[in-house]
């Protein structure tokens, strides 16, 4: 296996614009995303930007960014432009599309998230965590794996991904944690697939690839990373870094 980790990151973001650069303690997010997955130690780290900007800070911080066209649909086809820019000899067989509003990532669900790509022999693998909040349940803005889980419950198939409360029934429901890994070959197909009638449906991007009947591996972890999507979360996550950063 020769991975490649890509982050797609963008200015024009409808709840947070400019948010790539938005300063954390000191430093742009995505310059602290790129540091933690480096820190993953999972081989070479590119950020696939949208805008020279961003570009800029990365280019600043020591990493390495690609700019990509600004009028691509998705941070799939984000990536997948960015992987034929900067691999076109295709080395890199394993792709990791990590989201770029992570700044407090643990950078071990890198390694886990390609582990269960490997161990299960799947095209696509992701991460899911066990919903705490009673709330999170029936929230339709907190999407849901359906997973078939081995034994150890550590790794599983997915076998849906849905907005409503699924499955039914008295047992545990799990947040799914939109972090990817790709075998190189299942992320060219993907992006070349049009948008398929479930996707549309729930608008979840994930269930193109399993009406594609792409075999979809989820891992197991134990917290859902911050995610930075609006100008709330942006204030948790300076809060959050800035008592690291002083303890």
């Amino acid at each position: 296996m020769k991975p490649i980790v890509l982050i797609p990151a963008r200015m024009a973001s409808t709840r947070l614009p400019g948010k790539p650069l938005a300063d954390i303690a000191g430093v742009p997010m995505i310059v602290r995303v790129w540091r933690q997955a480096m820190a993953s130690s999972m081989g070479r780290v590119v950020v696939a930007a949208a805008e020279p900007e961003i570009v800029r800070a990365v280019e600043a911080a020591g990493g390495e960014a690609v700019l990509t066209d600004p009028e691509l649909p998705s941070g799939s086809d984000r990536i997948w432009q960015a992987l034929e820019r900067v691999d076109p000899s295709g080395e890199c067989d394993t792709v990791v599309n990590l989201q770029g509003d992570l700044p407090a990532l643990d950078p071990s669900y890198v390694r886990i998230v390609s582990e269960a790509l490997i161990r299960k022999g799947a095209d696509v693998s992701t991460l899911a965590t066990e919903i705490v909040d009673p709330t999170d349940r029936t929230n339709p803005n907190v999407p849901k794996p359906i997973v078939a889980w081995e034994p150890d419950g550590a790794f599983g198939r997915a076998l849906y991904f849905t907005r409503a409360t699924a499955p039914a029934g008295d047992g545990p429901l799990y947040f799914h944690i939109g972090i990817y890994a790709y075998t190189r070959d299942a992320l060219a197909r993907f992006v070349a697939l049009p948008p398929s009638p479930l996707e549309k449906r729930e608008k979840l991007e994930q269930l193109r690839a399993l009406e594609a009947g792409m075999r979809f591996a989820v891992a197991r972890v134990d917290s859902v990373p911050l995610s930075v999507d609006t100008p709330e979360d942006l204030e948790k996550a300076r809060q959050q870094l800035s008592r690291k950063a002083s303890s």
